[in-house]
């Protein structure tokens, strides 16, 4: 009887993630209850963004830790849906986690700089604010999502492409209507800065991931 060799994968960082972000979750529901409970149904309710779309919104603690929530699971949930549609020789491990982490924080700081710098130039800081606010709620929220699909991923269905795409459908329409949100709340604005808008979506919001897809190419 020959010994048969099984590689058996940690899912010590894994557990990790998904520790910080529930205490991060229960550490904002229980300091920040009356927003999370608007926050909570923000898909099918925007008064969150008319209630909290007020001065300094980007650096309340409770935007804050969502957003950091956020930005551990999406991690995590690149990590995991590359473990399960690349190659099999693909190490999508606690390596390739923070790879990620560490391009995803390049990617949102720099995407922030050149915002910022953008409406200093136009002189539209404000409504940029505003509209990164609202941009920013929306995919803290789908976060949830990710958090649900992380921990299917890690733990109960192991390489699920149904999971990965059905996250993907429901991640993609959370921040679908996000973006209907902001343009029905803006549009008539939008519709006197025609060109600003237009140039500010190519530039800032179009062309990072034009980037990045062509770097990921090469």
């Amino acid at each position: 009887m020959e010994p048969i060799f099984r590689t058996v994968t940690s899912l010590d960082w894994i557990t990790l993630v998904i520790l910080v972000s529930l205490v991060i979750l229960v550490l904002a529901k229980r300091l920040f209850a009356i927003r999370f409970s608007n926050f909570i149904i923000l898909p099918f309710n925007n008064k969150y963004i008319f209630l909290y779309n007020k001065k300094d919104r980007l650096l309340h603690g409770f935007h804050m830790a969502l957003t950091l929530f956020m930005f551990l699971n999406l991690c995590l949930y690149i990590t995991l849906v590359a473990g399960t549609l690349l190659p099999p020789e693909t190490q999508a491990d606690g390596a390739f986690l923070l790879v990620t982490g560490l391009v995803l924080l390049l990617f949102f700081g720099g995407k922030l700089l050149l915002q910022f710098a953008g409406g200093a130039v136009m002189e539209f800081s404000g409504l940029l604010a505003s509209i990164i606010f609202k941009k920013m709620t929306y995919l803290n929220y789908s976060a949830l999502l990710m958090f649900v699909a992380n921990l299917l991923l890690g733990y109960v269905l192991r390489d699920s492409k149904i999971v990965v795409f059905t996250s993907l459908i429901l991640i993609f329409a959370i921040n679908l209507i996000g973006w209907i949100g902001i343009l029905k709340i803006h549009q008539k604005l939008i519709a006197s800065h025609v060109f600003y808008f237009i140039l500010y979506l190519c530039t800032l919001e179009i062309a990072p991931f034009l980037i990045i897809s062509n770097l990921l190419k090469d």
